[in-house]
């Protein structure tokens, strides 16, 4: 991949505990314990549901796979840098691009299956995602052509070919991006990817695709954090372990381009 920074020695490790031996998720194992369900709310951002920026049904039943994907594509909307932080403007972000999604590119839903907010909100994307996200399970998107089957796209609000994102967009980017790396085992030196990596585009802007080794370094910071707070609280040793493959599965959307890059390719073609 073009531009991604030297890895280090325990690169393609992934998060586990000793509820992993039986077979179980990470996040899962842990909510069978009696301390472990206030520790998990901790590291979850705040994510506004579907329901709350009132979203359209999709056309059709969003396909989930059983398991969870492999890496973290970053994009940027290629829209405004606007100025309103508030969430009633996020929410409105959330409906233009499900609009857009489903009246121009004629998918089932919004393409990402998460939305960030120049104001930091986080608002939930693609059908089912929260649900499949809290069963280490993976909603199919279409965000990155050829590699929706392993990836989960998250989109930033703005521009950002030369403008820098603002700290609160940042910041929710660092807890959404250690928050899916705890849930689904991944190591974020490995993990997170800038949409040029995949596919013929400008996303995520240079600005923001430079920025993509310390938000790596930042996640990775934050992960330690929540690792040592949940060994603390459940009184389960975490260790890192080598990360596990998932087969490629063809997504069931028409091939479409997005706007700022391509979202679908000659692999994600129907069944």
């Amino acid at each position: 991949m073009n531009g991604r920074p030297e890895r280090l020695p325990d690169r393609r490790t992934v998060l586990r505990s000793t509820a992993l031996a039986a077979g179980g998720v990470l996040l899962g194992g842990l909510i069978g314990l009696a301390p472990a369900t206030s520790a998990l709310a901790a590291v979850r951002p705040k994510v506004y549901t579907r329901t709350d920026w009132k979203a359209r049904a999709p056309k059709n039943r969003i396909a989930v796979l059983a398991k969870g994907p492999t890496h973290i594509v970053v994009h940027h909307t290629a829209t405004g840098n606007s100025s309103d932080t508030s969430t009633t403007h996020a929410g409105a972000l959330s409906r233009s691009i499900q609009r857009y999604h489903m009246d121009h590119n004629g998918w089932s839903d919004t393409g990402q299956q998460l939305t960030i907010s120049r104001g930091g909100h986080i608002m939930e994307g693609r059908d089912r995602t929260l649900q499949a996200i809290a069963d280490g399970r993976h909603v199919i998107g279409a965000h990155t052509a050829d590699h929706n089957s392993h990836t989960i796209g998250i989109e930033n609000e703005g521009t950002y070919t030369s403008a820098t994102p603002p700290a609160a967009l940042m910041r929710s980017l660092v807890d959404t991006c250690a928050w899916l790396c705890l849930v689904y085992r991944l190591d974020p030196q490995e993990a997170i990817v800038g949409h040029r990596d995949y596919n013929a585009t400008n996303c995520p802007g240079d600005k923001l695709y430079s920025m993509l080794p310390k938000l790596r370094r930042d996640v990775a910071s934050r992960l330690r954090e929540q690792l040592a707070h949940l060994s603390r609280v459940t009184g389960i040793e975490l260790t890192l372990e080598q990360l596990p493959t998932f087969p490629d599965t063809p997504n069931s959307e028409r091939v479409a381009t997005f706007y700022h890059g391509p979202a679908i390719g000659d692999l994600d073609v129907s069944l």
